[in-house]
């Protein structure tokens, strides 16, 4: 299980939502980089990049901040990034610039033919992020409940050739209530791409959880706030997930 702790970019700094909303925004470095650094020190094995200004603005609103993450990261440690991509321009110059893995969301729901163009484009580099409450996919920052169901989408997007999935239940974002297991794992079973968990990791509990289902097609989880407030140790979550997936 690969555990990916979480950078949100705002304004520069490193900060963490609850539940998507960008006034409700805790503050937690103005030094992005040396937060990466220590994820890495760490024995972190992959960082999640998230642009939240270029979320709301549909283009790169973070780029300083991103190239010194970049700089500071070693070449071998691949480097996800989501928020405002929507070009295929935009995912050329992450690439060019040292991205490993270029995350789309709303776009992929409200322009499935971009997605499409995407993973033509730049196959093996294009991660689809799903947000959904209660099995019905959201967009535009979580704002906006579409009637899309995440499974019927999840096929579509695995069908256009995307990398994996992140799947984010936005009930659970930022809030430490736990992992949404079982949509997870309904959602893993109905593709044959790895899934990746993402919202309400709090401790080892959900860690464990998680492992315990791996084998479903969970190639992953994204931590974030956990990491930030201290209920979960990075080092000790990933030593876990070692010893149980060996197991």
């Amino acid at each position: 299980m690969l555990l990916i702790p979480a950078i949100d970019l705002q304004d520069g700094r490193c900060v963490r939502l609850r539940q998507g909303d960008l006034d409700d925004a805790t503050i937690f470095s103005e030094d992005p980089a040396a937060i990466a650094t220590q994820w890495l020190d760490q024995g972190a094995r992959r960082l999640h990049l998230v642009d939240l200004n270029g979320a709301v603005a549909g283009k790169p609103k973070n780029q300083a901040a991103i190239k010194a993450i970049i700089a500071a990261v070693d070449s071998d440690v691949p480097v996800q990034i989501g928020g405002g991509i929507r070009d295929l321009d935009t995912i050329e110059r992450y690439l060019d610039a040292g991205i490993t893995y270029v995350i789309i969301g709303t776009a992929a729901v409200k322009d499935p033919g971009f997605l499409h163009d995407a993973c033509s484009a730049f196959p093996g580099s294009i991660i689809v992020g799903l947000d959904a409450r209660d099995g019905k996919v959201a967009t535009d920052g979580w704002s906006k409940l579409t009637r899309h169901d995440v499974l019927d989408l999840a096929r579509k997007f695995e069908d256009y050739g995307c990398e994996a999935i992140i799947y984010t239940d936005i009930g659970r974002d930022g809030m430490l209530s736990g992992v949404n297991i079982e949509a997870t794992v309904k959602l893993a079973q109905h593709v044959r791409i790895p899934i990746i968990a993402s919202g309400g990791v709090t401790d080892l509990r959900d860690i464990e959880a998680l492992c315990a289902v791996e084998d479903e097609g969970i190639e992953g989880a994204i931590l974030g706030r956990s990491l930030y407030e201290g209920t979960l140790d990075f080092a000790a979550a990933q030593e876990m997930a070692d010893e149980l997936g060996t197991a």
